[in-house]
């Protein structure tokens, strides 16, 4: 087997969405997204800490924050991310947000609740300058 090189280059928060079957999962990833497209930080790649990807793991390690979004109580982005042997991340539960696995549908509305979470816990940029 081959080692994988992932040739996405290093950013200076990375996030992680569980990205699960569930609406919660749906939100989760969307909110990640919009995250990314307003350069808040780069959405990242969950199943690359799952599967070990060396080069997922050393840019993961070597970014100045991290931020896993979990939709549900099973946590499963931060799992992942522990037992890859990562710490020292910032957490979002969306059921903490009021946002209930099963009743938590991916509107607008409810994707701006996350992101505006989200942004509260990420550092901002003091070298470009960035706030969230």
């Amino acid at each position: 087997m081959t080692e994988q090189t992932c040739k996405c280059g290093v950013a200076t928060t990375l996030i992680f969405a569980c990205s699960g079957a569930a609406d919660v999962g749906a939100l989760t990833d969307l909110a990640a997204r919009q995250l990314s497209r307003e350069h808040i930080g780069r959405m990242y790649c969950l199943a690359g800490i799952g599967g070990r990807i060396a080069d997922i793991l050393r840019t993961t390690t070597e970014a100045r924050s991290v931020l896993a979004i979990d939709g549900c109580p099973a946590a499963c982005a931060s799992a992942c991310l522990q037992q890859a042997g990562l710490s020292g991340f910032a957490r979002l539960q969306l059921a903490d947000l009021g946002l209930p696995k099963g009743h938590a549908p991916a509107t607008p509305e409810n994707i701006e609740r996350v992101v505006t979470a989200a942004k509260t816990l990420i550092p901002a940029d003091p070298i470009a300058g960035e706030t969230p």
